[in-house]
């Protein structure tokens, strides 16, 4: 049977450098291929290379490329056209970016159909909600007029698959489809694609770096690294028997192995007792107060020395308006002790000296760490403010040993931000944290931006200094296979209310809430707990 889709000794140069060498796959009709691999490998490269959506200029594929009888590489316009929506759609890794802000969410899909067809008024508009509908977004009809800030990260990416289908398409490229989405998201998105698939008889190109996904859903996958596949074949098979070592590497990188148990007698690092955080909704021309959006609504909890507590639910559950509370960096009402102290009284001014025994490593590496600063300056800054009796070798001996703490060689205290990898800037920001000698970390989605091998690494690091310090960590996170693999206990949250808490093993095996047993059945692949 004839491929839909040949790509035979595909290369990509960016200038002088290859990013894609000799790659070669085939993709029937009614097939799901999967292109895996870690951030730089060469996946969305080789996808869009597909539709040859590169932009102009140093990029330079060569080999061959035929998609529906059709060589791409030496289409003319025309043909690319016909192509791009109507024999291929494609749903990208961040909609927010993807969607147009200015347009409504009815103008970008009806546009995805017009391209392609002649259509307009009221069949236009049927065709859009037929769409939007087949993609499972809520209350279409009255979200047609909804601009995509408007959306949530998941009706976003419902209204990016209604577009991609518009033309009915044979192949679905998939770029990162659940990336930025939280675990019961991820998993409906998923289900979504698989039905349409099934349903439309449609070949899927699915580009990820998560292999559960991999596994549950790819016929075929290819395993890319630096540019060239490594290995290929059945899912079933490479799973059960990877040939090459970096695939043996990949599928062993699971974050595994637990915590060190907590001391029975280590003492209490923070105590919050029903903290509240509410924000005004005002209206009118006078901005009255007429509501309050309940972000944290009356959380209560307890973090011992050595001890890690993880903190799970969906995106807007409150989980780091609560971390930042707790640090009394977002206002709150309720009792918040840190090693026997009442913090909310204290003034900024008598707050400060308590701050560098509670410190946050915040989500997004890059955009926390400043870029005009070098890595040795960013660890340095904190005691500038909080030692400035030191003198500058003491300031930078200290600065090497917290490098040497988070694996990285001291000699690369003078590069900038920009010429570490994401990994490798999450240890600086740990290093940052580390260099003031703290009690309590608050970690805000540390993992999340990272490939799996890295996440992994990190999470043996975290596990390895809280040994070493006898950290206290309160550990954020909507990825509940690292929230397993890093907590003791873990707290469940939802619209800004606890729902459960228990020890991180018998909730994750037998949690007892119907909201808690949805996330851990969409993380986990189980079968549902009726509720």
């Amino acid at each position: 049977m004839t491929p839909l889709l040949q790509v035979s000794d595909l290369s990509v140069a960016f200038g002088a450098r290859r990013v894609v060498r000799d790659l070669s796959f085939t993709l029937h009709a009614g097939e799901t291929l999967a292109l895996v691999g870690e951030s730089g490998s060469g996946k969305s490269v080789s996808a869009l290379s597909v539709l040859r959506l590169l932009p102009p200029g140093g990029h330079n594929p060569e080999g061959r490329v035929v998609l529906d009888g059709t060589d791409v590489l030496a289409a003319d316009e025309g043909a690319l056209r016909r192509l791009r929506g109507g024999v291929a759609g494609m749903v990208f890794q961040e909609p927010m970016t993807s969607l147009n802000p200015l347009h409504s969410i009815a103008r970008q899909v009806g546009e995805a159909i017009t391209l392609h067809r002649p259509m307009s008024g009221e069949a236009l508009r049927a065709r859009i909600l037929e769409l939007l509908r087949d993609a499972g977004l809520p209350n279409a009809e009255e979200r047609l007029n909804a601009y995509p800030h408007q959306l949530s990260g998941g009706q976003r990416q419902r209204v990016m698959i209604a577009a991609a289908l518009a033309n009915d398409p044979k192949l679905l490229i998939a770029d990162e489809p659940t990336t930025a989405l939280d675990v019961t998201i991820q998993a409906q998105i998923l289900e979504l694609l698989a039905s349409l698939k099934g349903r439309l008889g449609m070949a899927m190109l699915l580009i990820t770096h998560d292999l559960g996904i991999v596994r549950r859903h790819a016929d075929r996958v290819v395993v890319m690294k630096d540019g060239e596949a490594v290995e290929q074949g059945r899912t079933a098979e490479v799973f059960a028997a990877p040939k090459h070592p970096y695939t043996r590497m990949l599928l062993a990188t699971d974050p595994r192995g637990r915590p060190a148990p907590v001391p029975e007698a280590a003492p209490v690092v923070l105590a919050a007792e029903a903290v509240r955080v509410h924000f005004p909704i005002r209206r009118g021309l006078l901005r009255r107060t007429v509501g309050h959006v309940k972000a944290v609504d009356g959380v209560t909890l307890s973090i011992r020395q050595g001890e890690t507590v993880g903190m799970v639910g969906e995106s807007g559950s409150g989980k780091t308006t609560l971390g930042l509370a707790l640090l009394r960096l977002e206002r709150s009402q309720g009792g918040i002790r840190f090693d026997g102290r009442d913090l909310q009284p204290l003034s900024q001014g008598r707050l400060r000296p308590l701050r560098r025994r509670m410190q946050i490593v915040f989500q997004d590496p890059y955009g926390s760490l400043s870029p005009r600063l070098s890595a040795g300056e960013v660890i340095g800054e904190g005691l500038e403010v909080h030692e400035p009796g030191l003198t500058r070798a003491t300031r930078e001996a200290a600065v090497r040993r917290a490098l040497e703490e988070v694996g990285l060689d001291p000699a690369m205290a003078d590069r900038y931000p920009h010429e570490f990898s994401g990994g490798q800037r999450q240890r600086i920001a740990i290093a940052r944290a580390l260099v003031l000698k703290p009690r309590l970390l608050v970690l805000d989605e540390p993992t999340s931006a990272l490939d799996v091998s890295v996440q992994a690494q990190v999470v043996d690091l975290l596990r390895e200094l809280q040994v070493r310090h006898q950290l206290a960590y309160l550990f954020i996170s909507h990825d509940l296979r690292v929230v397993r693999a890093m907590a003791h206990r873990i707290i469940v949250l939802k619209d800004g209310r606890m729902v459960e808490e228990g020890e991180a093993e018998q909730l994750t095996a037998a949690p007892s809430q119907p909201y808690t047993r949805a996330l851990m059945a969409a993380a986990f692949d189980l079968k549902a707990i009726p509720v």
